[in-house]
């Protein structure tokens, strides 16, 4: 092993280099904001009408608003495209970093594990506001629902848009991720969460399809991203804990999302849930200060004297050894994914399964809620307290998945929420029935779902190399949204939501025969450095 040659000396402040063009994409999110905010007076001069939009047409103001976000968004991608992204590939399949996994944890890493936890809190309130503003915007476009069934349009649509942006995101974002570098594409992320905040200021339906279709195109690929740059920047003894810690955000992120619909949507109504997202939005970006760009992502692009310049921040030198004869040997991929095609389709099963649990039972709870006979609010706030009591979840899960086994933590996991959500099954509350009851009995659901994706997302940010993890990562997130849309149009063939007993049926069923599965071909990660995972999946796959 030896050091890695460095060109030049890096100069304060050019060890993150921020971006390609800074002017055009710092121009760019100023369009997006000004965009965003130019949409606002429709929705204020509405206040008197309780916000309702509906029927009105866009103002100037808004279609200007429109013209500035679409030119923002393409001012702010330039700015973050670097040059060479071709050659990122190539580079990568002869790199293996091993300094990296020795180093301690330093206040640099718990910096960055704020940062990450913050920017996927963001992420995931994204998708899980959508259960929380079905309701209102049923009532305010007179949408098809179980309370409504005379309506012309299903609601289910909504949610159908918002999903399938998510899966169409989360591989788009893992493709980018991999050739602009995984910092570039958290921070755009970032301009469109504020770009279709716009989605709480649209006056017709439509328009909130469209919007909400590409709200999930940005809010796809965050988690794969994060959780690729944490594997990528995290000592690999206190990875796998620290990566599924900051996943349990997922669970928080409930919380949150929870206590604002209850808390904000009686007085403005659902559409403040969407309007959050600029100031949200606009939090991530200027949190780019913190976040670095993955030290083996650089080396693969060539910019060596930059990994260097981060790695001595996080206590490491960049040490380089050509990698074993296998990964050398890979420029089109193909050895590759035959030899990880068993763990690949383990992955994507449990994912799949993951997602048809989480968006056919988390997803409709708060409709499924109201059914039996809670008002709006009372059934956000018992969301809200069962995923509150459900967040040390997360922390136990975190320890196993660290210090035990990733692949047996992920089973047992898997296993135990379908168990609980199979409870549901056979629940049938009297009028008048104990909320604390149905508090509990959702407690382990709501933070199995959440820490299940997590850790599944988790997994396969360590089961693939560096030139090709965020590609993998942001397939096996799709797959779990994949499920949310098997489930989501299964729902609008059949013309009505599903049952709390359904969606558990539905949803704990294939979970459990995905397990038996991935049991059998899944790989070990536990404490394993990233090159080392990879190096035996292709001994094995040989």
């Amino acid at each position: 092993m030896k050091d890695m040659p460095v060109s030049h000396r890096v100069r304060s402040g050019e060890a993150t280099r921020q971006f390609s063009h800074p002017t055009a994409f710092w121009v760019g999110v100023g369009a997006c904001i000004t965009g965003v905010a130019l949409h606002l007076p429709m929705y204020l001069q509405s206040r008197s009408m309780g916000y309702r939009l509906a029927g009105m047409h866009p103002d100037l103001p808004m279609i200007c608003g429109m013209v500035a976000i679409v030119a923002g968004l393409g001012l702010s991608l330039y700015g973050l495209m670097p040059t060479g992204s071709a050659e990122i590939g190539r580079r990568a399949a002869g790199i293996r970093v091993s300094a990296l996994d020795d180093a301690l944890i330093r206040r640099q890493h718990v910096v960055l594990m704020v940062v990450m936890a913050l920017a996927v809190t963001i992420d995931v309130m994204k998708p899980t506001t959508l259960s929380f503003v079905a309701p209102g915007v049923a009532r305010e476009y007179g949408l098809k629902t179980a309370a409504n069934p005379h309506g012309h349009i299903p609601v289910t649509w909504l949610p159908l848009a918002g999903i399938g942006g998510t899966v169409l995101g989360s591989m788009i974002w893992g493709w980018l991720g991999d050739r602009i570098g995984r910092r570039a594409s958290i921070l755009y992320a970032g301009v469109l969460f504020v770009s279709t905040s716009i989605c709480g200021a649209m006056p017709g339906f439509r328009w909130n399809l469209l919007m909400c279709f590409i709200m999930g195109l940005g809010a796809g690929g965050m988690l794969p991203i994060a959780f690729t740059l944490i594997a990528e920047t995290i000592p690999a003894r206190h990875r796998g804990w620290l990566t599924v810690l900051i996943g349990g955000d997922i669970a928080g992120a409930y919380v949150i999302t929870s206590w604002l619909a209850g808390s904000l949507t009686p007085t403005y109504s659902w559409r403040i849930l969407w309007l959050l997202g600029m100031p949200t939005g606009v939090l991530l970006i200027l949190l780019n200060r913190w976040i670095p760009e993955s030290p083996r992502h650089l080396l693969a692009a060539g910019r060596a004297s930059e990994a260097e310049a981060i790695m001595r921040r996080f206590g490491a030198r960049v040490e380089v050894q050509p990698a074993i004869a296998p990964a050398a040997s890979i420029v089109g991929g193909r050895v590759l994914w035959r030899a990880l095609l068993r763990p690949t389709i383990a992955v994507t099963g449990i994912a799949l399964a993951a997602g048809l649990l989480t968006y056919g039972f988390q997803f409709w709870a708060p409709t499924n809620l109201q059914r039996l006979g809670l008002a709006e609010v009372n059934s956000d706030y018992v969301l809200r307290n069962s995923a509150l009591i459900g967040l040390p979840v997360t922390a136990v899960v975190a320890a196993l998945y660290g210090f035990w086994s990733s692949r047996k933590t992920i089973a047992l996991l898997a296993l135990v929420t379908g168990a609980a959500v199979l409870t549901l099954v056979g629940f049938h509350p009297a009028p008048g029935h104990d909320q604390g009851l149905l508090t509990a009995l959702l407690v382990i659901p709501l933070a199995g779902t959440g820490s299940l994706v997590a850790v599944i997302i988790a997994y396969a940010a360590e089961i693939y190399p560096t030139w090709m993890r965020s590609s993998a990562a942001g397939w096996v997130a799709g797959m779990t949204k994949a499920g949310g849309l098997l489930i989501l149009a299964t729902v609008l063939l059949a013309t009505r939501i599903p049952s709390l007993a359904t969606t558990a049926l539905v949803g704990a069923v294939p979970l459990a025969l995905a397990t038996v599965l991935f049991l059998a071909t899944a790989p070990e990660t536990h404490q394993l450095r990233l090159e080392e995972i990879t190096e035996t999946e292709l001994l094995v796959g040989r």
